[in-house]
């Protein structure tokens, strides 16, 4: 499908605030198909979880060109949007420039820049840096990635994590709207939904929401949509947490019992993973051009 179309769509998905689409964090092609399969509405190419799946903190260490290939991996095996995390945009407007034009051809149906300094800090993690670039430069900096490619650009707001308060992120989230954004994507790290839910009531609604519950996963889907304000929710690293969690518990086991034949029942087998691979479309190339 092109990427034209894929934007169109993704944009009146989003417009569907009554029921929000609901976007899961991937780090590998692998990953983005198993999203596929299950059904999620899109795909998110997660920074934390690229930078979690190489062993190094989420504090823009990767290059660029690790989350370029990463999309385009996992634009190739599946047909869902891609909402790729740009973190804040591998540097300043020139940067977001140069980056935007690459990662739509990369596959990229929208993208996610915050205004955060560059290099980041993890928004989640304890006693993080979060200073803020000014309202202007981030301005510049959508203004930039907006006209540079056929993407839609969620503009991150940072405020809450920075311990600034409702009123400023709504100012930064209007200001960011009037700069071109087509959505603006509020973060919290409270261990409740109440900062998130007092920013979605009082949010004007000149554009859809989007929201990351990793610190507040009591929130259910259904009481996002009641709000009538959020196009997306994003389930931020739940691939990476989940495989992580698998890999402890059957290496443990392995380990315990002195054998795999216990955990065999409880991996996927190697027949799953050819078919997740394509392996029948390989043998049908075999057969018709091996010579």
């Amino acid at each position: 499908m092109g990427s034209l179309i894929k934007v169109n769509q993704l944009r009146a998905r989003l417009l569907q605030t009554a029921r929000p689409a609901i976007a899961m964090a991937a780090h590998n092609p692998l990953g983005a198909k198993l999203v596929a399969e299950a059904g999620f509405d899109a795909v998110w190419v997660s920074g934390f979880e690229l930078s979690a799946s190489h062993a190094v903190p989420d504090a823009s260490i990767l290059p660029m060109s690790v989350n370029l290939e990463a999309t385009r991996g996992m634009s190739e095996v599946q047909d869902l949007p891609l909402i790729v995390d740009l973190d804040t945009g591998f540097g300043n407007a020139v940067n977001i420039s140069y980056a935007i034009p690459r990662f739509v051809a990369a596959g990229a149906t929208a993208v996610v820049i915050e205004d955060k300094t560059f290099p980041k800090d993890s928004s989640l993690r304890a006693g993080g840096r979060h200073p803020l670039v000014s309202i202007e430069e981030f301005g510049g900096k959508i203004a930039a990635a907006k006209s540079s490619g056929s993407v839609l650009v969620i503009a991150r707001t940072e405020a809450l994590i920075a311990g600034l308060g409702q009123e400023e992120a709504i100012r930064r989230g209007c200001a960011y709207v009037e700069a071109g954004a087509d959505a603006i994507l509020v973060h919290s790290k409270q261990r409740t939904p109440d900062e998130i839910l007092g920013f979605c009531r009082a949010w004007p609604g000149q554009v859809p929401l989007v929201i990351v519950p990793t610190s507040y996963p009591q929130l259910a889907f259904r009481e996002v949509g009641e709000l009538g304000k959020v196009g997306l929710i994003i389930c931020g690293n739940h691939a990476i947490r989940a495989a992580v969690a698998s890999m402890r518990h059957t290496f443990q086991r392995i380990l315990d019992e002195g054998s795999i034949s216990g955990v065999e029942d409880q991996i996927a087998s190697t027949s799953d993973i050819f078919e997740l691979q394509g392996d029948d479309f390989m043998r049908t190339i075999e057969k018709t051009y091996l010579r």
